[in-house]
């Protein structure tokens, strides 16, 4: 019989399963009498078995499993489903069928969700009915696996079918292991439906706050967790309308998309975003997390605001979890109008990652490793990969790794909601006004704000600045007192749009000696110039100051005429503190003839420009190189060029980094011990045989060569049976006890006979369990005649042990 012919008539005996089949035995059936055109798939669920064999009570070896095996299906989300057979069952062919509750399967609409091939080796869609999943060829088979992608919102409880082919068998049932209902989740109140509606009815806007919550920790997720660099990227996205999707399950990811998946960058997914022009309403951008998790007591989650109105009024974002090959996680297209043409007031959503189908890497980090061409974005599961962080062999759920909080926080212009504000609208709305001018909780007592600090950054780079407040007393225990640190974006000095036309100056130098010894003169002061302005223009403030002083007015004989004091030398110190000094001659000494006492030396501090680092100017990192091992545990390192001038200064900034990488597991072949010498001839004369050993040290590993043998033999020949060296009195004592034992076996197999029946020679003995150590042979004596008496009722077969190999391993 062709394959076609078998596969022709398996699939008429699958046909046969689906509404309440219980369990058949079905006779094969030609492949023309599979698909009547009397409706749609009507000829699966109007199938009639040829006999029954009825439903077989207690029935498991098949299971049908959803992984992580929830009770309730969230819309839109999908989900990866399991076919398997307990060892040693197995099938070699399957049907399976999502159909709504309470349907017949009768028509289209009849069916709920899609599923998606995994393995179309495995598994194809029905021809004759497309919803339905079967085999592709049929086999001997295991376990087989497809995605399927839960309907919309309102399509009540679905239930997932399976059937299985095993020869002539079908097994299927509607109450057990090959059937999983499933209904949709509760959704909370006002939340949004998970498929976007075709059109917003909701008047007016809408604010909301969009809070996200990361999980990702080692607590939580152990495996392989990367200590030194984890962290989440910026997060960006939108509120934007249908005609626009950001990112989807089943869709390929954009140029944007695949920036921030491998890179953490969101410039071109924000780029993209602008471009959709009226499409979008607002652009949703938050920092990055460094690390990926703190307590909230450390660092509180961060959110961002954003507006939403009839016509763009779903939300979707995503951010990278980073180390990673291009994992992701967020929300896509979150419909926040309701049905009731209201707002929805909150969504909570618990957040699993996903891969935008860029990079084939399996850990979080994996080297570069492009996927061409790229594969559809889908979620993460537990079965992906053995080395993936989040495997699991049982098909467990994943922990999520974030949370997304979306909450309505106003509502501007007349809304027109069929269903009336609750009090929850009304003091969300109210509460929102006033948390406007101050959110501080009335039980909270706090000091005043510190003045800002500096902005971290000295560049045009951004950076940010912070204020404090202490908290004096919480009146309130149950109540948190949060917001003791604020923080605010800036940039370094004359990068602003406030200050970028200021010329900030130093303060004052102190003033300097008075120019004489003796009487009137002057004496002056310095400033200079910390940052000028970026328009180009220079300060129009002065540097230096003079005034008038007098030294000694009434000059006396003893005087000395002195010249006028030469130039400051220059300062000792190209930055900060540092000391000058100056000089002048005596021009004419006192009248007198006494010393001139004036000073003719000067020394004074001086103070240049604050001393600053040099700051490095740094290339950005290069790629990571390969992994310096094709297998097991390497290393591996990125570099990145200096390119400010060496002039400035030495920079002790790394130039060259090195991780370790993981690839995997290098083979490992089978390792034996020695051979044993040979043992001793089996046989005193005649023809016998010498064996010897040797052990397994080590067990092959990772796909390594086997092991070897472990036993060897050889024949041995000592000297011909009763020949030589025997005299006669020998003979005669070896005759007697061959007598002897053929006189007990005599006597054994007549007691035999007398036991009703006549039993066969003993077998020979088994190999020896053990090599060493002491292990145990066995040997066996069976019936070889049983007579019909049925007054002799003992017959059994006999069974004799010895211990073997006891010498010491």
């Amino acid at each position: 019989m062709t394959a076609s012919g078998r596969s022709g008539m398996w699939r008429a005996a699958v046909l046969l399963l689906i509404s309440g089949c219980g369990l058949a035995s079905v006779p094969e059936e030609p492949a023309d009498r599979v698909a009547p055109s009397d409706g749609y798939c009507s000829w699966i669920t109007r199938a009639h078995p040829h006999g029954a064999a009825g439903k077989r009570e207690g029935f498991s070896e098949f299971r049908l499993r959803v992984e992580g095996d929830p009770e309730s299906y969230h819309p839109g989300s999908t989900y990866r489903v399991s076919l398997y057979a307990t060892n040693p069952a197995y099938f070699r062919g399957f049907t399976l069928i999502a159909l709504k509750e309470g349907r017949n399967g009768d028509q289209e609409e009849d069916y709920a969700g899609h599923f998606q091939i995994i393995d179309e080796e495995d598994s194809q869609f029905m021809t004759n009915c497309p919803p339905a999943v079967t085999e592709s060829t049929p086999r001997r088979r295991t376990r087989i696996q497809v995605f399927w992608t839960a309907p919309p919102s309102g399509s009540g409880c679905v239930l997932l079918k399976a059937s299985i082919v095993q020869r002539k068998i079908i097994s299927f049932q509607d109450e057990g292991s090959l059937t999983k209902r499933m209904c949709e989740r509760e959704s909370l109140n006002g939340e949004s439906t998970e498929k976007p509606l075709l059109d917003c009815c909701a008047c007016g806007t809408a604010k909301y706050r969009v809070t996200f919550y990361g999980n990702w920790s080692e607590k939580l997720h152990p495996k392989e967790y990367p200590r030194r660099a984890n962290h989440w990227s910026a997060l960006i996205g939108a509120s934007h309308s249908k005609n626009y999707i950001l990112w989807e399950y089943g869709g390929y990811a954009s140029d944007g998309v695949k920036q921030i998946a491998e890179l953490g960058s969101p410039v071109k997914m924000e780029e993209e975003i602008r471009q959709k022009g009226d499409e979008v309403l607002t652009v949703i951008k938050m920092k990055a997390q460094w690390p990926a998790w703190q307590p909230l007591s450390v660092r509180a989650a961060p959110s961002a605001e954003f507006s939403v109105d009839r016509m763009r009024h779903l939300m979707s974002f995503l951010t990278m979890l980073g180390p990673s090959p291009d994992w992701n996680v967020g929300l896509s297209s979150e419909d926040l109008c309701t049905r009731e043409c209201g707002w929805v007031q909150k969504v909570v959503q618990d957040l699993i990652p996903w891969d935008a189908g860029t990079d084939s890497g399996v850990t979080y980090e994996s080297p570069n490793k492009p996927t061409a061409p790229a594969e559809k974005v889908r979620p993460l599961t537990s079965l992906d990969h053995p080395q993936s962080p989040f495997y699991d062999p049982e098909g467990g759920a994943i922990i999520p790794v974030a949370r997304v909080v979306v909450e309505r926080i106003a509502r501007k212009g007349e809304q027109c909601n069929i269903v009336p504000d609750n009090v929850d609208d009304i003091v969300a709305d109210i509460a929102q006004e006033e948390k406007e001018e101050d959110d501080t909780p009335e039980t909270c007592i706090y000091s005043s704000w510190s003045p800002w600090s500096a902005c971290s950054s000295s560049t045009c780079e951004k950076g940010k600045r912070m204020r404090q407040r202490m908290l004096k007393a919480q009146l309130d225990l149950s109540v948190s007192c949060p917001h003791t640190q604020d923080f605010e974006p800036c940039m370094g000095p004359g990068c602003s749009d406030e200050d970028s036309s200021t010329c900030m100056m130093s303060e004052w130098i102190t003033w300097s000696p008075c120019s004489v010894s003796c009487g009137a003169g002057v004496r002056s002061r310095e400033r200079y110039v910390k940052q000028f302005p970026d328009d180009g223009f220079s300060c129009t403030h002065s540097t230096e100051e003079t005034e008038p002083c007098s030294v000694n007015d009434d000059c006396s004989p003893s005087s000395c005429l002195v010249t006028e004091w030469g130039e400051w030398d220059a300062c000792s110190a190209t930055c900060g503190l540092g000391m000058k000094r100056r000089e002048r001659m005596v021009k004419m000494p006192p009248s007198d003839g006494s010393v001139c006492g004036a000073e003719v030396v000067e020394v004074e501090k001086c103070m240049m420009p604050e001393c600053h680092t040099i700051p490095c100017l740094l290339s950005l990192w290069s790629d990571w190189s390969d992994c310096s091992v094709t297998c097991g545990k390497g290393t591996r390192t990125r570099q990145r060029v200096l390119k400010s001038a060496v002039e400035l200064g030495e920079c002790s900034e790394d130039l060259e980094q090195l991780e370790k990488c993981m690839l995997p597991e290098c083979p490992m072949d089978c390792v034996m011990s020695e051979w044993s010498e040979w043992s001793q001839c089996s046989k005193s004369c005649g023809k016998g045989h010498l064996v010897r050993t040797r052990s397994i040290t080590l067990e092959p590993q990772f796909g390594g060569d086997p092991c070897p043998e472990t036993l060897q033999r050889k024949s041995c020949k000592i000297k011909k049976c009763g020949q030589g060296g025997m005299n006669s009195d020998e003979r005669n004592r070896r005759k007697e006890e061959r007598k002897k034992r053929k006189s007990k076996q005599g006597r054994e197999e007549s007691a035999d006979e007398l036991a009703g029946c006549r039993m066969k020679m003993w077998s020979g003995w088994t190999d020896c369990t053990k090599l060493c150590g002491g292990g145990i042979q066995e040997r066996l004596m069976t019936a070889k005649k049983r007579f019909k008496n049925p007054q002799l009722t003992s017959c059994k077969d006999r069974k004799e042990i010895r211990a073997c190999n006891v010498h010491p391993c």
